[in-house]
């Protein structure tokens, strides 16, 4: 979705109500299933995994779904800009109030399962107490419009944003983010997406298939000491959101031949949560780019 045409959408929306921008953004999302088969077989092949005793037309449905659904993100991104008007629940959060009120920080490992954008503007905007101060790595696309539009909503919002482009090395700033958890801040990482050839990765299995994850998460809690909390943020209606954190997660090793194995543990760790949750939230996953080996056993 263009900068330009959201923003229409955002302005009439204004006055005619969220009608518009769903009926808008269906068309949108119609027209990318269309237009682009590449993705949509990305998908299939993703479903193909994640429901192997379906056949295709019931694979095609839920890519079909899961372009849909995406409009959502772009949708409760707008309404959310209205205080009250986005509900949420939560289990676990207890996990990242004891690590805030200890000061030690820790590391958010984010997916593209669900709205992790509203979770990121969730956390950095509860008045609860302890207050929660939060740092995200975010890759930089080419071109990026509406992605560009996130960036600053969330500044705006009080969150620290790292952004790397596709084509450099190194998917963070290590001094940065160190400097942040002896502050007692949360830095926050996606780890189901790799933005780069050059990037570190880390094999896992994944729904009876190979994938390949970023190590940067993983070594970045291995060398900091920090706990890595997986967090999902789902939608469970309309303006109705469930956040789910998982007990922290320690990546530890008593020796440097060690650390190897330890990433990989930890890293199929992350795996085996992130297919459990996409099994609760099938029609979420809004990761469009190869994820997957097309076929099992290759």
């Amino acid at each position: 979705m263009k900068d330009l045409f959201y923003r229409c959408l955002m302005f009439i929306s204004a006055f005619t109500g969220s009608w518009f921008f769903k009926t808008g953004a269906w068309w949108v999302a119609t027209g990318y299933f269309i237009l682009f088969p590449q993705r949509v077989a990305i998908s299939i092949n993703f479903y193909k995994a994640l429901f192997p005793a379906r056949g295709f037309p019931y694979h095609l449905f839920c890519a079909w779904r899961q372009f849909h659904n995406f409009t959502t993100v772009f949708l409760d991104r707008w309404l959310a800009r209205k205080p009250g008007a986005i509900a949420y629940s939560y289990e676990g959060l207890e996990h990242i109030e004891k690590i805030a009120r200890s000061g030690t920080g820790g590391i958010l490992l984010m997916s593209h399962l669900g709205n992790w954008e509203l979770g990121a503007s969730y956390l950095s905007t509860r008045t609860d107490e302890p207050a929660i101060k939060l740092l995200l790595y975010l890759g930089e696309k080419q071109g990026e419009q509406i992605e560009g539009l996130q960036k600053k909503d969330l500044a705006l919002q009080g969150v620290k944003i790292i952004a790397t482009k596709q084509d450099e090395p190194s998917p963070f700033d290590l001094v940065e983010g160190v400097r942040f958890l002896k502050d007692g801040g949360f830095v926050s990482m996606t780890g189901d997406r790799l933005w780069s050839a050059a990037q570190r990765s880390v094999a896992v299995k994944f729904l009876g298939r190979e994938a390949r994850i970023p190590e940067a998460p993983f070594q970045f809690a291995l060398l900091s000491g920090a706990p890595l909390i997986i967090f999902f943020v789902n939608r469970i209606g309309n303006g109705r959101y469930h956040c789910t954190l998982f007990p922290p997660y320690a990546v530890a090793a008593t020796s440097r031949s060690e650390r190897g194995e330890v990433i990989r543990q930890a890293a199929q760790h992350y795996a085996e949560i992130l297919a459990s949750m996409v099994r609760r939230y099938p029609g979420e996953w809004y990761h469009f780019e190869q994820f997957i080996e097309p076929r099992a056993g290759k």
